[in-house]
């Protein structure tokens, strides 16, 4: 038997040091004798641990914490003795290797998004990372559908007047339908032709912008692949489904904005780097479309003073609409099962960076641990 240490990001954790969202996938890796975990705990929320005198506790960065959790990133000893790490929301940057890859044998992302990892990084290492990339294809683009209809219904406008007990505004805040609209969707991924299944009962009319679709598989979903800037003059809802990447950030930006109809909506269930927040802001301020939704921001949190906190005509969410508990359960899973299969010494399903797999140091790292497989 050889043991296989697996460490887990602190932010997985609560004040208290129990799970903060249920099962993190640990009751799984403590079946098998030949695993140990342990978290990070200075990457936890305060108070966790007593502070030190004069201190505000090692459990994060004291009121701060909740400021910069997105913030946080995996430093060099996080990884010493370590032959698995499982991240939630902390950064893995090249620097994080800054002292070599140790024992590391595998990365992984604990959700589909892999964006604050340096992929290149982890190969160069010999490091795998790995994902659960269809986790999240039913949430996020039922978190897209759930904002779609909450704008056209004008639900949060509907909300204040009720709380306000301004009936006499009923004319002021009616809705409309989804049924016979036009659909876009930028990005014909997992999760977008999961959106195009779910709107099929309203009768819409989709378009995609999307260069790598196949263009087979969009005409039997009955999808019309579109430009970019056709997509965005036709679409009475525009939902971004895609990766970021250097070509895709800030994509949508002012010119992309005013190509949109006055009346048309806009959803991002994406990433907040897609978009030029301050175009955003613009012409949700003069009315140039009718109102968006965001899940993800270009700074996460947002500062209190961002102006897009202030808009009455944008539903706002933390990043975490999409985040179930069926969605942790099956993320949970997808982690620890690909970490057993590591300390197996046996490839973890849903490689990214599958060029490290040839690599004869990784392989080296990885069949170090054949003795544990059963």
């Amino acid at each position: 038997m050889r043991v296989f240490r697996v460490a887990l990001s602190g932010d997985f954790l609560n004040e208290e040091g129990q799970g903060a969202y249920g099962d993190c996938g640990v009751p799984l890796l403590e079946r098998h004798a030949f695993i140990r975990h342990h978290f990070l705990l200075d990457q936890a929320p305060p108070r966790l641990l007593p502070s030190p005198p004069g201190g505000r506790g090692v459990g994060g960065e004291g009121e701060s914490y909740w400021e910069h959790f997105y913030s946080l990133e995996v430093k060099p000893e996080h990884i010493a003795g370590v032959d698995g790490l499982i991240v939630l929301r902390p950064w893995v940057k090249r620097d994080t290797f800054a002292q070599g890859a140790g024992g590391l044998v595998v990365v992984g992302r604990s959700g589909a998004g892999y964006d604050k990892i340096d992929v290149q990084a982890c190969t160069d290492h010999d490091v795998a990372l790995f994902n659960a990339p269809l986790a999240l294809n039913h949430s996020t683009a039922s978190s897209a559908l759930l904002f779609m209809l909450a704008l056209a219904k004008k639900l949060p406008q509907q909300d204040r007047i009720t709380r306000a007990g301004r009936w006499d505004l009923q004319a002021q805040v009616m809705g409309s339908e989804l049924e016979g609209r036009t659909l876009g969707i930028i990005g014909l991924g997992h999760s977008g032709r999961e959106l195009v299944r779910l709107v099929a009962p309203f009768s819409m009319h989709v378009l995609a912008y999307s260069p790598h679709a196949d263009a087979e598989q969009a005409h039997y979903l009955g999808v019309r692949l579109m430009s970019l800037e056709e997509v965005l003059r036709e679409a009475d809802f525009v939902s971004l489904h895609c990766r970021l990447t250097q070509e895709t950030k800030q994509l949508i930006g002012r010119e992309q904005f005013t190509l949109m109809k006055p009346t048309a909506y806009f959803v991002n269930v994406a990433r907040g780097e897609l978009v030029d927040e301050r175009a955003l802001v613009e012409v949700l301020r003069n009315k140039k479309i009718s109102g968006a939704a965001l899940d993800v921001f270009a700074a996460e949190p947002p500062p209190p003073d961002d102006p897009l906190l202030a808009l009455d005509n944008i539903i706002l969410t933390p990043h975490w609409n999409a985040s179930t508990t069926d969605v942790w359960k099956a993320t949970a899973k997808a982690m620890a099962e690909g970490m057993i299969r590591a300390a197996c010494g046996l490839v973890p399903d849903h490689v990214v960076n599958r060029d490290v797999l040839d690599r004869p140091e990784f392989q080296r790292k990885l069949a170090a641990f054949r003795v544990n497989e059963t």
